[in-house]
């Protein structure tokens, strides 16, 4: 596989707000986007730790993936993202080495990149994520 950088680290929040307070008045980071998926039923906000994104996810909807990774093991860190090259193929080489995939196929997330994520089973226990920015 062939990894560029850590694109972000995801972390799962109850209070988009209330965290966002936490990362920019305690931390005194600075928020650059906030943004909905409404296909993955969250809410996204964004911070740049030199050049790695730490993103919080709140979901907007209980029964969505989010929802659920509280329900089941409260507030934390939820996913890992690497920034990659031709995701497609870097998701055939993934299930080719016997990765199992969440998602075959790319589809689009925040920030208008693709994402695909690799099941946390076979992983070691981290939900991973692929990100490919076909724009740059």
């Amino acid at each position: 596989m062939d990894i560029k950088k850590i694109e972000h680290i995801g972390i799962a929040v109850k209070d988009l707000e209330a965290s966002k307070k936490y990362y920019e008045e305690v931390l005194g980071l600075e928020c650059y986007a906030v943004e909905e998926v409404a296909d993955q039923k969250v809410k996204t906000a964004f911070f740049m730790v030199g050049e790695t994104k730490i993103e919080l996810l709140e979901s907007t909807q209980p029964d969505g993936p989010i929802g659920k990774f509280i329900e089941k093991k409260g507030e934390g860190i939820h996913h890992l993202a690497f920034a990659v090259n031709n995701i497609e193929g870097q998701l055939a080489e993934a299930k080719e080495k016997g990765v199992r995939l969440i998602d075959e196929t790319p589809r689009s997330g925040a920030e208008g990149l693709d994402i695909a994520f690799l099941h946390p089973k076979s992983t070691h226990g981290v939900l991973t994520e692929l990100c490919e920015d076909k724009n740059k």
